[in-house]
């Protein structure tokens, strides 16, 4: 961590109140009172205190930032700020916190009126990214006027952290999520299979299979019952995003794309299935759970436009996303993963 930097500059009030200070002082010499000069040494003082105790408020703080689980384009979030002092008797009074990223305010600011001596206090601030990315935050501006309000005494401190900003979730269609098979949408689009996850038991039907056949429950209730799985291959879905550079002139288009995966991702991963990425330039496996979601999130929170080959082994169910038109499921890697279950 680099050396604090800090700085004093005289508030509105604070420049009123030294052009005042000047002034009486050029009086005090001119006219030779010492009424003058006692009052002009009174509010020299008073200056020199005001520095003096802000810089005593700001020794010996510590912050540090809660990052947000997720944060998405568009959409505010809650970033934690947590202020401790670390002074064994004094208090710090009226310190406000302005986070700062690639060096740049961001004009949010969080306010602590009074600290007491070795606490620490928590809060937050609401903000809103405007695009997806990789932003760097790097660091804090920590400000005060106490005691008087005449001088703004700031000091910074460097405290690096990556902050990704995940692409704005677009919402599905409906008609999308109908044809979507699995446990989700059980229905005629459901795909049973022989091995899989446990889903539901059911009364034989001719040509089941005899093994399939739960004999202690069927023994209990006094009718055949046989076990059913959902085919993993048909919980497998992989979001294929279009970034060939021809399709992606237009930025706005693009970016539409881009959410519209994001969101996909997001409602299948909900939904229970194994979801995959599909690039240009590279792609992702399946997988579950929200780290895996995280990894994906963060793959197009960077992704650009790219002229490499979209990749040929597609698992699952498919589902294409291209720039200015709306996603659609694959049908022929539908079909031929139905044939692969058969």
């Amino acid at each position: 961590m680099r050396s604090p930097q800090r700085r004093a500059l005289p508030t509105r009030e604070g420049w009123w109140f030294l052009g005042a200070t000047l002034l009486l002082g050029a009086a005090a010499v001119d006219a030779g009172i010492n009424l003058y000069f006692l009052t002009f040494g009174m509010m020299v003082c008073l200056l020199i205190a005001g520095i003096a105790l802000s810089e005593i408020g700001l020794a010996g703080l510590r912050v540090k930032r809660v990052l947000p689980p997720a944060v998405h384009a568009g959409t505010p979030y809650l970033m934690g700020i947590t202020l401790e002092n670390k002074k064994r008797r004094l208090p710090a009074f009226s310190i406000e916190v302005e986070d700062l990223i690639d060096g740049r305010p961001i004009e949010k600011r969080c306010y602590f009126l009074k600290l007491p001596a070795g606490r620490q206090q928590e809060t937050a601030y609401r903000h809103t990214m405007a695009r997806r990315g990789r932003y760097t935050l790097s660091g804090f501006r920590l400000a005060t006027k106490f005691p008087f309000g005449l001088v703004q005494r700031a000091r910074a401190v460097a405290d690096n952290d990556e902050l990704w900003v995940y692409p704005a979730l677009a919402p599905v269609a409906a008609a999308l999520l109908r044809g979507l098979p699995g446990r989700a949408a059980a229905g005629p689009d459901w795909m049973p299979s022989r091995q899989g996850e446990f889903r539901e038991l059911r009364a034989f039907r001719p040509g089941d299979e005899p093994r399939d056949i739960h004999w202690r429950s069927s023994a209990r209730r006094g009718v055949l019952l046989v076990r059913e799985m959902d085919d993993e291959q048909a919980r497998q879905a992989t979001v294929v995003l279009d970034n060939d550079p021809a399709l992606s002139a237009d930025a706005a288009a693009f970016e539409r794309a881009v959410s519209q995966t994001a969101g996909l991702c997001v409602e299948l991963s909900r939904r229970g299935f194994s979801v995959a990425l599909a690039v240009r330039g590279g792609d992702m496996a399946a997988g579950v759970g929200p780290a895996h979601l995280a990894r994906i999130m963060r793959v197009l929170a960077l992704i650009a436009p790219d002229a490499a080959p979209l990749p040929g082994a597609l698992r699952g169910i498919v589902v294409r996303v291209r720039p200015g038109a709306a996603p659609e499921l694959d049908v022929a890697a539908r079909a031929a993963a139905g044939r692969r279950t058969a």
